[in-house]
């Protein structure tokens, strides 16, 4: 995979039309990815977002050998003001990092941002994988 490149799945509905997206921004010559996801939301709160970002962490830090991306560190941030975020990030096995203070400049106004990261070595979620493929 080329320095810079994104793999990402989207999550859809029976109905065919897409409900979100998970995604990684793939650093090679680091091994490391900048992990990001987004859900509709009329699909919130119903683990959607927990358990797709916990499939696309895990098969990233997989071994090669296993069908996995062999990334060895992936990271993630939020503003400190979208509690549900974290929540996603969690419960996909990422662990708080730290804060970077007044990181965002939105409309005016700074906002903090939660830094978290997952290694190979960190417990695995304990979230069923799901069925998926990548682009």
């Amino acid at each position: 995979m080329r320095d810079g490149a994104r793999r990402s799945a989207a999550l859809g509905a029976k109905q065919g039309t897409m409900i979100g997206l998970v995604g990684i921004s793939v650093d090679q010559e680091n091994r490391t990815g900048w992990f990001f996801y987004w859900l509709h939301a009329a699909w919130r709160g119903r683990g959607l977002a927990s358990q797709a970002a916990a499939t696309v962490a895990t098969t990233a830090l997989g071994p090669v050998s296993d069908a996995g991306w062999g990334l060895e560190r992936l990271e993630l941030g939020h503003r400190a003001n979208n509690p549900a975020s974290g929540a996603v990030a969690r419960a996909a096995g990422f662990i708080h990092e730290g804060t970077e203070r007044e990181k965002f400049l939105i409309d005016g106004e700074r906002h903090d941002v939660l830094t978290y990261g997952r290694l190979p070595s960190d417990p695995l979620p304990d979230l069923l994988p799901m069925g998926w493929s990548t682009n």
